[in-house]
């Protein structure tokens, strides 16, 4: 009699762990979008159950216990500008910022009053 073995088939896809109201992860979820980078994709939700992020298993993958978190060619990055260098660098087109260095320091200025904002609207800043 012969034998069919069935294949098993790894999925080899980038994870993106996320919150759909962080944007931070927006930002992520933007670039890989931009670049054509298929993932999957893991909610860490926020809130429920007294912040999925504070849960042993998700603060193995991340000890600061933030969103987003990526793991991507054997690597986990952390932090939404360090994702968004990697992604750039690894995958070069279309490329996040222009050319023109003025250009790209009026974007990462626009960034960095992006990213300060944000800090006000934080959930852990909101729960002091």
């Amino acid at each position: 009699s012969t034998t069919k073995r069935r294949r098993v088939e790894v999925d080899t896809r980038p994870i993106l762990y996320s919150y759909w109201r962080s944007s931070c992860s927006w930002r992520v979820r933007i670039a890989l979008a931009l670049k054509g980078i298929d993932y999957q994709y893991e909610a860490v939700h926020l809130v429920q159950d007294g912040g999925q992020q504070l849960k042993e298993d998700y603060t193995a993958i991340n000890p600061s216990q933030e969103v987003p978190t990526l793991i991507i060619d054997g690597n986990t990055l952390r932090q939404s500008p360090a994702i968004l260098e990697y992604l750039d660098e690894t995958h070069p087109e279309p490329a996040l910022l222009p050319t023109d260095p003025a250009q790209r320091a009026r974007v990462r200025e626009v960034a960095e009053l992006i990213s300060g904002i944000q800090t006000v609207q934080n959930l852990r800043v909101l729960r002091k």
